[in-house]
């Protein structure tokens, strides 16, 4: 097959599955368009929304869309790193222990409400969700592929919550929100059949294997040594910018190149332009960088993406 016939395939899949999650997830196209990109380049998506806004429906959409398996984890302070990741139960019958595996060990995962568990079992999360694997009693164990984590918490309601650390934060590829519906969007949800029934009868746009292709050349999209500097600009920029205590870090550089280039694919092109840095660049690097508190108080979610917003401006794109 010639390239051209390649990246012809490779859109009309990627059209295919947006379109397929579009048509179950509502009135949200750029959020659907973030989570596919994220899910193409091998990443973790955070949504820091409230209750009712169908995040849990996203995350089973795109679990059907790409025929895979899905979890939903509803996270508690009493929740124990066992009742994720799972446990080694003695058989008596074989006198030996055997692994019993948790819900980290699907494709997708909903990690609902993250901050309302213990640092201890959110750091349970850091393994699987960086290196797709699980320790257990000194024997790993791997995850399938494609993973992807999907956390959600409440930016509202703080009472019992425990905060996710820089480390924890670090490992999801993007923070996005998902906002009300338009009042067009919401007579159109009000309108339509129930959506279980909908979803039930949604036909699966993509094989496994063939999301695990599509990562592959997301891996693979161009990236000229100026967008390169580009990226490095903003960065720098993020360190001296009088907004923020702590700017982004070399990793977290590393993850805005890895966006650009999932991004780009979504859009058709296995190169990157600048466009596809900013496109990525709020959601990818807001919830990485530390506000200075004594300018903002309490930072919020809107404070850290106007400042990134700012920093963007300020850096000259090629």
């Amino acid at each position: 097959m010639s390239s051209s016939k390649t990246e012809t395939s490779s859109v009309a899949a990627i059209q295919n599955l947006t379109d397929t999650i579009n048509r179950v997830f509502v009135g949200k196209p750029q959020v659907v368009r973030l989570t596919v990109t994220t899910l193409l380049a091998r990443g973790h998506l955070l949504i820091e929304d409230v209750p009712g806004i169908g995040k849990t429906l996203l995350g089973v959409t795109l679990a059907h869309a790409i025929e895979a398996s899905f979890r939903r984890i509803q996270f508690t302070n009493d929740l124990l790193p066992s009742d994720i990741l799972g446990l080694s139960v003695f058989n008596q019958r074989d006198t030996q222990f055997e692994f019993k595996p948790g819900p980290i060990f699907s494709h997708v995962v909903l990690a609902d409400e993250i901050n309302r568990s213990t640092p201890k079992t959110q750091s349970a999360l850091l393994e699987a969700m960086n290196d797709l694997q699980v320790t257990i009693d000194g024997k790993t164990h791997a995850l399938p592929e494609p993973f992807l984590v999907i956390a959600t918490q409440n930016p509202v309601e703080y009472h019992g919550t425990f905060p996710l650390p820089e480390a924890q934060l670090d490992r999801f590829l993007m923070r996005v929100q998902i906002g009300y519906p338009s009042p067009e969007e919401a007579k159109r949800i009000l309108r339509e059949k129930d959506l279980s029934t909908e979803l039930k009868g949604l036909a699966p746009a993509l094989k496994k294997d063939e999301v695990l292709a599509l990562q592959q050349k997301a891996d693979e999209a161009r990236v000229d040594e100026a967008l390169l500097d580009y990226i490095v600009k903003i960065a720098e920029a993020t360190r001296i910018h009088k907004s923020f205590k702590l700017g982004l870090s070399p990793r977290g550089a590393l993850a805005l190149a890895r966006a650009a280039r999932a991004y780009a694919l979504v859009d058709g092109r296995d190169y990157c332009v600048p466009d596809d840095i900013k496109a990525v660049a709020v959601p990818v690097i807001a919830h990485r960088v530390v506000l200075d508190t004594s300018l903002y108080g309490v930072a919020r979610i809107a404070e850290a993406e106007e400042a990134v917003a700012a920093v963007l401006k300020s850096v000259a794109a090629p």
